[in-house]
């Protein structure tokens, strides 16, 4: 049996953060109930469709981040459709939202409203800023809470003349939602113990601001900062990003440089480096960093990166390849670690939720749903007769 097999989640969000921690909930066994609005649907569900975006036959975004969930198209606008929402909640374990504050309590979909329905549930809130201070009610998403407002966005610009780097959809979505889950998964312990559910939450800014903590407790330590420069000028040769003959970048990461730099020599065959005096240690590499990059970079253009990579390997140093989209399919150690997995129902590969606990398999990722796709059922085992979903099938409140 699957580890959270009978646990019954209500995802009542949209776009990705939060709808995601539903997924790895139901990625362990969770039987998870998308809450939809007729007609649209999660906005997610258009992303793919945006000017700019990949193009592809399958709508590729809704395909990892709605797997193996079941969707009720439902008027929460509606009186029937929020009391349809609060039949649900009295049976469920766990409830996901990310509305505005506001148009929680104007629907009665608060954490003091749906508790009162049921007080073992447990209550998950995403919010861009957080639910306390004067920017709570404010909207946002990834890329201006998460990358924007930590930090990030202007911290990873090439150099400090270049322009705030841009974020790609669901950057720090995706590690919001591993935060939330596991908010979920703390109070769900709590509830073993006690027996009584609760409201957790997370933040958009909270998780850039920990995805950023490095810099940023160096900011409130008071820290002297200084502007990144330009690429050729960088202050240490040996953590350095290189193109090699074929056009491809690798980054190398040595933080032994001291102890690795000799085997860095070796594996460029060049060990006169270690007799020139400006790389004679790590002060004066450091020193002469722009002279070494040069040096670098005119003998890294000499190979293409296959080469390299088995050099680099053989000689035992740090180094990553900067992988491109096209890369990602054919990444055999992703699919041996299980990041990468087939679809169950269909001949494409999906990217799981980035752990794994042992002696637990995880549910076999299904297509997404089609909207509404389970309305009736969902309405059925819930209670309802066919007359009555007839009825609000024909006034719109479900779809």
């Amino acid at each position: 049996m699957s580890l959270f097999a009978n646990l019954k989640v209500i995802d009542c969000a949209s776009f990705i953060a939060g709808p995601a921690a539903a997924t790895i909930l139901g990625d362990f066994g969770a039987e998870v109930i998308k809450i939809e609005p007729p007609g649209t649907g999660d906005p997610y569900r258009a992303l793919a469709g945006m000017p700019g975006q990949p193009q592809s036959p399958e709508n590729y975004n809704w395909l990892v981040d709605a797997r193996n969930k079941r969707s009720l198209a439902l008027d929460l606008k509606s009186d029937a459709g929020r009391a349809i929402l609060r039949r649900l909640v009295e049976a469920a374990d766990v409830f996901i939202t990310n509305m505005p504050l506001g148009v929680r309590g104007r629907l009665g979909i608060a954490h003091a409203d749906l508790a009162a329905l049921n007080p073992r549930l447990i209550y998950a809130s995403l919010t861009a800023y957080g639910e306390a201070g004067d920017e709570a009610g404010k909207t946002g998403f990834d890329s201006t809470a998460y990358w924007a407002r930590s930090g990030l966005m202007d911290q990873v610009r090439p150099s400090a003349d270049q322009p705030p780097a841009r974020s790609v959809p669901g950057m720090g979505d995706h590690p919001t939602a591993v935060a939330l889950y596991a908010a979920i998964v703390t109070a769900l312990l709590r509830r073993e113990r006690t027996g009584h559910g609760g409201h957790v939450e997370t933040s958009l800014l909270a998780n850039g601001l920990w995805s950023n903590a490095c810099l940023a407790q160096a900011a409130l330590c008071g820290a002297r900062f200084f502007p990144r420069p330009p690429r050729e000028q960088a202050p240490n040769a040996c953590a350095h990003h290189y193109r090699t003959r074929d056009g491809r970048w690798f980054i190398l990461s040595m933080l032994s440089e001291e102890r690795q730099f000799p085997d860095l020599a070796r594996a460029l065959g060049r060990p006169d480096l270690l007799d020139d005096p400006r790389f004679a240690n790590n002060e004066t590499r450091h020193a002469n960093a722009p002279a070494l990059i040069a040096l670098l970079d005119g003998i890294f253009a000499t190979r293409d990166l296959a080469a390299w990579r088995t050099t680099l390997d053989a000689h035992g140093l740090t180094f990553g390849i900067v992988a491109t989209l096209e890369d990602i399919p054919d990444d055999r150690q992703a699919r041996a670690i299980h990041a990468l997995v087939p679809l169950a129902d269909h001949d494409t590969l999906t990217i799981m939720s980035p752990f794994q606990i042992a002696g637990e398999v995880k549910t076999r990722p299904h297509r997404a749903p089609e909207l509404g796709a389970d309305s009736e059922a969902i309405l059925r085992e819930n209670g309802y007769t066919p007359s009555e979903i007839a009825a609000w099938r024909a006034s719109g409140v479900i779809g």
